[in-house]
């Protein structure tokens, strides 16, 4: 199994949004200056994010998008999910044809580590994960870099 640029990209904007939470909504062109990803990239991601009710949009002055739950409510696994991207590690994308038609040797093998990998990523959610020690270094990092390039452009983390 391989995560995409959309999943790991998805991710990212959504832990920024879970950064700011409490602050209020964050404009695409925030989370694009702030994580490196381009704004017609997240323009698609939200679109989907949307659509799965993961996102709130906030249109006029002081708009943008803000989660349309709790960060605790929200796990990575349903993040990558919303996207379109699968969770699973066989050939065959669980259709058990994966050998001329039939299950093929270690279907149960794959199948088996997509379960695992679902569930660890299910039992990480937005809030736990910027919770982390080294997590909070690299927001830090980023948040320094915003208000040298762009006084006022950041907001501070709570």
């Amino acid at each position: 199994m391989r995560l995409s640029t959309k999943g790991r990209y998805a991710v990212t904007a959504m832990l920024d949004l879970a950064i700011h939470h409490a602050e209020g909504p964050v404009t695409l062109a925030e989370i694009s200056e702030s994580q490196g990803i381009s704004l017609s990239y997240l323009e698609q991601l939200f679109a989907r994010l949307r659509k799965h009710e993961l996102v709130v949009g906030l249109r006029g002055p002081g708009g943008g998008y803000r989660l349309s739950r709790r960060p605790q409510d929200i796990s990575v696994a349903e993040v990558i999910t919303a996207i379109g991207e699968g969770i699973d590690a066989t050939q065959c994308e669980g259709k058990e044809n994966c050998q001329e038609g039939e299950r093929c040797l270690t279907h149960v093998l794959w199948t088996r580590l997509g379960n695992e990998i679902y569930e660890f990523l299910n039992g990480i959610t937005l809030a736990s994960f910027i919770e982390r020690d080294n997590v909070n270094q690299v927001i830090r990092r980023q948040q320094q870099g915003l208000d040298v390039m762009a006084p006022g452009l950041n907001k501070t983390v709570a």
